[in-house]
């Protein structure tokens, strides 16, 4: 029953971690947007989620050096994401090869930003819903 009750919250947290890595990823696009060759990196969040949710639980053993020994989850060890991380595509030539589109990126940091913050008031309501459910208010 616990199950039920914490299965939303599960895929909520999922989904912010995922949008911390990709704000991270946006960010150091932005950090290197003058650095000559650097090619900008980003990652399809649609296709991340889908794979983080329909994957192994986090508690499962998936290769550990000892039967004993619990894996720590993909989030925690910066993994998650990384696997899907691919390149953007090149929108404006430039002389430096640096594939960092500025207008593009401060948009889509902005954007996940946004979704972030969404996630953080979702997964409160949520919490505050629960609360309330066990208080009896």
């Amino acid at each position: 029953m616990l199950n039920k009750m914490t299965e939303r919250l599960d895929f909520q947290s999922k989904a912010l971690l995922l949008r911390a890595e990709r704000q991270r990823t946006i960010a150091s696009n932005i950090a290197n947007a003058d650095t000559p060759g650097y090619v900008a990196r980003d990652f399809n969040f649609r296709e991340a989620l889908l794979s983080a949710t329909s994957g192994p639980s986090p508690l499962t053993l998936a290769s550990a050096t000892h039967a004993g020994h619990m894996p720590l989850p993909a989030a925690a060890t910066g993994e998650l994401g990384k696997s899907q991380l691919g390149y953007s595509v090149q929108s404006q030539p430039s002389m430096d090869n640096n594939t960092v589109d500025l207008d593009r990126e401060r948009a889509n940091f902005v954007d996940n930003a946004v979704r972030y913050e969404a996630t953080l008031r979702f997964i409160n309501g949520q919490a505050k819903t629960m609360l309330s459910a066990i208080q009896g208010q």
